[in-house]
């Protein structure tokens, strides 16, 4: 595939998990990923693996909210190789919790893909949040 081809077939990749998101669609997400992803979310534990934990993180994630949830990616940049991608963005998630809080937040996303039988799948993804190292508390309301 061309490096333009690939940079597509990512991007598609990625406007499908944000559209999985949006919905709440964990079938959706979940195809995006690789049976061997390894993912540094924000919750706990340290590292999320792949199967049936992560589709139940992502499912409790989507639970978490009433109704749809906002999802927008702002600065996406896309790095193609041979047979492999990374991509960064910033995110931000908003949306009404269970319980009727507010919640709006940007995070910093950075995701790995490789290419297997021709069809590109994150295998790696971390998120995050700055921290204000001296006081331990992370920054939830820094815009870009």
């Amino acid at each position: 595939m061309a490096r333009n081809q690939d940079e597509s077939a990512v991007r598609a990749v990625v406007d499908k998990l944000v559209q999985a998101i949006r919905r709440k669609d964990v079938d959706g997400a979940m195809s995006v990923f690789g049976p061997d992803v390894v993912s540094f979310d924000l919750g706990p534990p340290l590292r999320h693996g792949g199967g049936d934990d992560f589709r139940r993180h992502w499912q409790a994630l989507f639970d978490a909210y009433e109704g749809t949830i906002e999802y927008e990616l702002r600065d996406l940049v896309i790095e193609t190789g041979a047979g492999v991608a990374f991509v960064h963005s910033l995110n931000r998630t908003a949306g009404t919790l269970r319980g009727g809080m507010r919640s709006a937040r940007w995070l910093r996303w950075t995701a790995c893909l490789v290419r297997r039988d021709d069809q590109w799948r994150i295998v790696h993804e971390h998120l995050s949040v700055p921290v204000d190292v001296p006081g331990g508390k992370a920054l939830l309301d820094l815009q870009p």
